[in-house]
């Protein structure tokens, strides 16, 4: 039995990884396309890119293993009845529940990866990206270049004629206009300082104008201080217990919570699926495998995924047990009756 179990073991590794790197690259692919639209509004190095794309990989992983194995398992039990050996094993006496206890070892060990992927790792690397992605927005918002239209500072238009080496600027103008007033400072030269998340604008040697339909204004300083609040929000990462309960995003990670566990799952739980599809008599049945498993994981994702949005949590009980007994009825009437 070890031989037999080692024997269907290995088929479906063969068929696992090669099947694996086709959907990884193109899941890359498509998560790649994300980041980038993401990242669209700051400048990122090929470094820093692939410094994000270690960020995700968790995701990709996650997306592309359980499909992996599901479409792997069904193809190989399909390859093995194809070749007339599964009717030879069941001739010899073999039980089909042997093929079901020979696939559920590396389905468990799938499903509990994928469980600790997105329950434990996960969490670390979405707040490491989080806070990588803040970190270069706030840079973004330092970055004034010279001779160029659109910059902004705060609520602030700002032309600047020159950048200085020692990272100040030289004759800087900002315009600002409310629904009340317009204002326009010049100055000589300018530097920003930030502390503490505060960005202060600190300008020397310039005059300032104030307009309005009451009155024209002229101020002449030595020095002034702007200051803008940046928005960016770094998360600090405690654990991973600490990030799925606390409170940011919470409507969200519920979601994550029932949709991830359910997918986690989906190796382990399609066990009989597999069997009832891959397992077929070629000489008596038509080869319809490709079909069943589209059909298969467009049943399980729909499911998941319409249901979560309707009743929340009681998704996980109730897609379990609907899915099991549909499955097992499946597996019971099309092969434990037939062989």
């Amino acid at each position: 039995m070890d031989k037999l179990e080692k024997y269907i073991v290995n088929n479906l590794s063969s068929l696992f990884f090669s099947m694996l790197l086709p959907l990884f690259t193109i899941a890359s692919m498509v998560f790649l396309i994300r980041l980038s639209i993401a990242t669209s509004v700051i400048q990122v190095s090929a470094f820093e890119m692939f410094k994000l794309y270690l960020f995700i990989l968790p995701d990709i992983i996650f997306y592309t293993m359980p499909l992996t194995f599901f479409i792997a398992a069904a193809l190989a039990m399909n390859k093995l009845s194809t070749d007339n050996e599964m009717v030879v094993l069941f001739s010899l006496g073999i039980s089909p529940n042997l093929i079901i206890k020979t696939l559920s070892k590396p389905a468990l060990f799938l499903s509990f990866l994928m469980l600790t992927n997105y329950l434990v790792i996960a969490p670390y690397t979405k707040t490491l990206s989080d806070n990588f992605i803040e970190q270069k927005k706030t840079n973004a918002h330092l970055n004034l270049s010279a001779s160029e239209f659109g910059n902004k500072f705060g609520q602030w238009l700002v032309f600047i004629e020159e950048n200085n080496p020692d990272g100040s600027y030289k004759n800087m103008v900002l315009f600002k206009k409310t629904d009340n007033e317009e204002v326009i400072i010049s100055a000589k030269r300018a530097e920003i300082v930030n502390e503490k998340n505060i960005l202060t604008l600190k300008l020397f040697k310039g005059k300032g104008y104030t307009y309005s339909k009451e009155k024209f204004s002229e101020i002449i300083f030595k020095e002034m201080d702007l200051n803008n609040r940046l928005d960016s929000e770094y998360i600090q990462y405690k654990s991973a217990f600490s990030y799925w309960k606390s409170e940011k995003r919470h409507k969200r990670k519920d979601n994550m919570l029932v949709v991830h566990t359910l997918l986690s799952l989906f190796p382990l739980f399609s066990i009989f699926l597999v069997a009832s599809i891959g397992i077929v008599h070629s000489r008596h049945q038509k080869n319809m495998t490709y079909l069943f498993i589209f059909l298969g994981i467009l049943g399980y994702y729909g499911a998941t995924l319409t249901l979560q949005k309707i009743i929340g949590f009681y998704t996980i009980p109730i897609v379990t047990i609907a899915w099991l007994s549909i499955t097992f009825f499946i597996y019971k009437k099309k092969i434990l009756s037939r062989f």
